[in-house]
C-alpha cells in the first residue's frame, strides 16, 4: 500500500485550516489530479478522534445510551462514545467514556480497530473497543438529558433492525466485536415477500 508522501498523482497541493468552534474546525484542500489539470478544492470536518465502546457486563447485557442529536433533530440509541481528550490514549478515553455515561468500570480493554468514521467528509479516526465491563460505582447518575440501559444482544439486534440505533459508526463497533469473537448478535429473519401475480392476459 502507498503511503501518502510516496504518491505523485494524485497529490495535495495546499491545505488551508479554519477553526469553527473548539471542537470542529473545516480543511480545505486543494488537489491536483495529474501534471497540468486543474485543481479542485475538497473540504473536510476536523475533530479530534472519536472512541466507541462495545462493552458486555458480566450478566451478559450492552450497555446503550439516549441522548438528543441536534443534527438529526431527534433522541437517538448509541453506544457510550465521545472524543478523545488533548494528550490522552484511546485506552485512557475508552474507560473515561465508559464510566462517565454508563457508571460502569472496566475489567479488561480490548482494541477492535482504528478506522476512519467517513472517508469522504470527516478528517479524524475512530477507536473501537470491546469492554469487559465490571461493577457500576456507587451513586452512579448518567449526564443530563442522558438515559441508559443495559439490553440483552437479541435486544440490541431488534433495535437496530427497527430503526431505533440509527449511528452507523457504532453498528461498524458491533460489526468489529463480532468479526474478533467477543459478541454475537441474533440474526433476524427477513420476512418473505408477497409476490403478485401478473393477470392473465385476456383473449
Amino acid at each position: 500500500m502507498r503511503t501518502r508522501s510516496a504518491m505523485k498523482w494524485p497529490r495535495i497541493r495546499s491545505r488551508r485550516t479554519t477553526a469553527v468552534s473548539p471542537w470542529m474546525s473545516i480543511v480545505a484542500r486543494e488537489v491536483e489530479f495529474s501534471r497540468g489539470g486543474t485543481p479542485q478544492v475538497y473540504h473536510a470536518v476536523k475533530q479530534a478522534d472519536y472512541i466507541s465502546i462495545v462493552a458486555l457486563t458480566p450478566g451478559g447485557k450492552i450497555p446503550i445510551v439516549r441522548q438528543y442529536r441536534p443534527v438529526i433533530e431527534t433522541f437517538s440509541w448509541e453506544l457510550p462514545a465521545g472524543l478523545l481528550d488533548p494528550g490522552e490514549s484511546p485506552a485512557d478515553a475508552c474507560r473515561r467514556e465508559l464510566l462517565e455515561e454508563t457508571g460502569l468500570t472496566a475489567r479488561a480493554i480490548h482494541p477492535l480497530g482504528e478506522n476512519s468514521p467517513c472517508s469522504g467528509r470527516l478528517d479524524n479516526s475512530i477507536h473501537n473497543f470491546f469492554v469487559e465491563a465490571g461493577e457500576r460505582i456507587k451513586g452512579f447518575k448518567p449526564e443530563a438529558g442522558m438515559t441508559v440501559k443495559l439490553v440483552s444482544p437479541a435486544d440490541l439486534a431488534r433495535l437496530i433492525t427497527s430503526g431505533g440505533f440509527v449511528s452507523q459508526l457504532h453498528i461498524g463497533a458491533l460489526l468489529l466485536a463480532e468479526l474478533r469473537g467477543f459478541l454475537a448478535l441474533p440474526r433476524t429473519e427477513a420476512k418473505p415477500r408477497t409476490v403478485r401475480k401478473a393477470p392473465r392476459a385476456r383473449r
